[in-house]
């Protein structure tokens, strides 16, 4: 059991749909409920909106971003000795 307190407008767009629709106001809040909470649910985590993306044009070597300094270095050595 659950009890809450609505704007005036909110309660009157309740009422209204209630007589309107034939149901009960705890029906139309039930449903309302059970659609927002799906809704929530189905929001994807940034992880999962970009995870058919990580890595795809990656260089294939897995130890990039923790050897990056030593990496540099070569580089920068490589091109003062030519």
């Amino acid at each position: 059991m659950i009890s809450i307190r609505l704007p005036k407008e909110l309660e009157e767009r309740l009422n209204l749909l209630s007589a309107k629709e034939n149901v009960t106001k705890s029906e139309i809040v039930k449903e309302a409920l059970a659609e927002y909470f799906a809704k929530k649910e189905k929001l994807a985590s940034p992880f999962d909106l970009g995870k058919d993306l990580f890595g795809k044009y990656g260089s294939g070597t897995g130890t990039l971003s923790t050897e990056y300094k030593k990496k540099v270095r070569e580089k920068i050595h490589a091109k003062m000795c030519h």
